[in-house]
């Protein structure tokens, strides 16, 4: 039988304790932008992952920014990235007048190969940015290597990535500049927001550069006795985060563990119904790592199947369960196909991942009863439409 209730794909976990510390931001009055409850968001979330900074931003999508500034990105230089990954991350290297070249995927974890990487790197590049999809990590030491050996610099795309580690160390922790994204969907979130993690000397840079190019801030300049003049060093952006978000932040970072076991549960049981299926085929998960699973996608076999992929997802819509697409790639998007003249051939993985993949819903507020109805509506829909 459907469900009497639509499941959402993915809603944010919250409880009273998030409640109760934007409300003190809020009550208190004093401060609402970047200020106290921003600061200690940094310092909780730098020792979380180990890293030997952090700098708490609006989005995601602004730490790929500043990152590509501070890798000084223009006309003629090239950034290496994955087709199968938002577009946030390619339109960044367009915004700073930079070349984006993709380098297909690994077909059965949908992470960018690093031997298509290599086959890629010309003397124009500058920039590699692995995506790790789905919250699973790249194979970061292939790719730092190769990055090593070509003298070019490498940025973490981790929007996926809270908590995700290869081997003892975590995502966001091994040196590289890296941005995380605390949007609405994520396992943890801020409502809007990201972070930046990184070396010290480049997210003191980053600091300036996401606050107009100030060389104080304003919670520093409106303190009781402070100065009010400042210095811009250069042009800057409005990418800070307020206090209100950060206080959101800092219970989900607390939660993290708890959220993050509470949606363990729900991928085993997924494990445990979908293993061995000839409809569709889970995400191969590598060795050595751990996964935030913030995604959980299945790739559907199409040739064993009446429907395409699309009317898979009305069926599950029509069971009163939400499924999305993570995502079309990068170089189907209209723009990027046009400019770069790339077809589906360009990059065949991520073409043909694109055209099968459904990521099913997967949070923290799901319970084994939504897990069982996911599982069921999954399997009725296979049966239904098997060839």
């Amino acid at each position: 039988m459907p469900r009497s209730e639509f499941l959402s794909f993915s809603p944010p976990c919250l409880s009273d304790a998030e409640v109760r510390s934007v409300n003190e931001v809020l009550h208190q009055g004093q401060w609402l932008s970047s200020g106290p409850k921003t600061k200690a968001f940094e310092l909780s979330f730098k020792e979380y992952v180990q890293a030997e900074d952090a700098l708490a931003l609006n989005s995601c999508t602004a730490g790929l920014q500043l990152a590509m500034v501070l890798n000084q990105i223009g006309p003629g230089d090239e950034v290496i990235t994955s087709p199968m990954t938002f577009v946030a991350t390619a339109n960044v290297v367009e915004h700073e007048g930079g070349t984006v070249v993709l380098a297909d995927i690994d077909p059965e974890t949908l992470l960018i190969d690093p031997r298509q990487i290599e086959q890629k790197i010309s003397a124009k590049t500058k920039v590699i940015v692995p995506v790790h999809y789905a919250g699973q990590p790249c194979d970061m030491p292939s790719i730092n290597t190769l990055a090593r050996a070509h003298s070019c610099a490498v940025v973490e795309d981790a929007a996926h990535c809270m908590p995700s580690k290869i081997g003892d160390q975590w995502i966001g922790g091994g040196g590289n500049l890296t941005l995380f994204s605390f949007y609405a969907t994520k396992n943890m979130t801020t409502g809007e927001g990201g972070m930046m993690t990184g070396p010290k000397d480049l997210i003191e840079r980053a600091r300036v550069l996401a606050l107009h190019g100030m060389s104080r801030n304003a919670w520093d300049r409106f303190a009781k006795g402070a100065s009010w003049k400042y210095d811009v060093e250069r042009p800057g952006f409005k990418f800070n985060m307020t206090d209100m978000a950060a206080a959101l932040g800092l219970v989900q970072l607390e939660r993290l563990n708890e959220l993050y076991e509470r949606r363990m549960r729900i991928v085993r049981l997924y494990e445990q119904a979908f293993q061995g299926s000839k409809y569709f085929t889970p995400l191969k998960t590598r060795v050595g790592l751990q996964s935030s699973h913030h995604l959980y996608v299945i790739q559907l076999n199409l040739a064993a199947l009446k429907i395409s992929r699309d009317d898979f997802i009305v069926q599950m819509h029509e069971r009163n369960i939400g499924c999305s697409v993570h995502y079309w790639p990068v170089h189907r998007m209209s723009y990027y196909a046009k400019k770069y003249g790339w077809t589906p051939d360009s990059f065949p993985n991520a073409t043909r991942a694109g055209e099968r993949i459904v990521s099913l819903p997967l949070n923290s507020k799901m319970s084994e009863h939504d897990a069982a109805d996911v599982i069921e509506a999954v399997m009725d829909i296979c049966l239904q439409y098997q060839r």
